[in-house]
């Protein structure tokens, strides 16, 4: 896998031999910051559930200001590590090792501009997090959440505080672009 544009373009990064992570693909991440381009530069960023970190570490060679990673396991997070450190991104980055709630609620302080979600598939676990994402009000009032979901998930078009505004297709993988509500 490697970073598709940007700073760090090229830049070969380590992934989880898992059956528990699912990177996203290279085709599905360069379609994705196609869509967020404009925001993307400055801005504060969330990776939640981050598997190898490749999305945040991609909007950071895309400019982004700065980083938080989150995933619950600990091999994660160690890879996640490692390849800010080979991208020499690690001092615009902030890593939990924590459940996805837990690092909602610690992170309560903080307005991101963009939070991207990729859980594990038809679990409910992305529609929860909006919902503590919208309970903490952790996405700035022009924010963008960006879901990523399975095919076979039915996702509802408002959750909570925010609509969804897009949806892209690619594959098996739907890319749900949510925004506050207007």
């Amino acid at each position: 896998m490697r970073i598709v544009s940007g700073k760090a373009r090229g830049l070969k990064i380590k992934t989880i031999e898992s059956d528990s992570t699912r990177p996203t693909k290279d085709m599905v991440r360069e379609a994705l910051f196609s869509i967020i381009a404009q925001e993307v530069p400055d801005s504060i960023f969330l990776d939640l559930f981050a598997g190898s970190g490749a999305v945040g570490i991609e909007a950071l060679s895309r400019g982004a200001k700065c980083c938080y990673f989150a995933d619950v396991n600990k091999e994660c997070t160690k890879v996640i590590l490692e390849n800010l450190q080979k991208a020499k991104f690690e001092d615009k980055s902030t890593i939990y090792t924590l459940d996805y709630e837990k690092v909602l609620g610690k992170i309560n302080d903080v307005k991101f501009d963009i939070i991207f979600i990729d859980p594990p598939y038809n679990k409910g676990l992305g529609i929860k997090a909006i919902k503590l994402i919208s309970s903490y009000d952790l996405l700035k009032t022009n924010g963008i959440i960006v879901y990523e979901t399975d095919e076979v998930e039915d996702i509802p078009d408002v959750i909570e505080i925010y609509t969804k505004f897009k949806e892209k297709k690619y594959g098996r993988n739907i890319l749900n672009f949510y925004k506050r509500k207007e």
